[in-house]
């Protein structure tokens, strides 16, 4: 779990990214915001928080510029 760099969402969204095989946030620049909604417990909240660490780290969702 050492390489897990997902930030705290929750549990039921962070079993939801494991589940789909995404461990690190870097991975999410290929993943749709669509996609993100469409895992069983990935709420708005969630995904802000996602969204909000891509974007500190000069990435973004898939489709989405990083300054959005």
């Amino acid at each position: 779990m050492s390489d897990m760099d997902i930030p705290a969402v929750g549990a039921p969204a962070r079993r939801a990214l494991i589940g789909a095989g995404w461990t690190r946030l870097d991975q999410l620049t290929a993943v749709t915001e669509r996609e993100l909604r469409a895992l069983h417990g990935m709420g708005p909240k969630a995904i802000g928080i996602l969204r909000a660490a891509l974007r500190d780290r000069g990435l973004s969702l898939a489709g989405e510029e990083p300054d959005a």
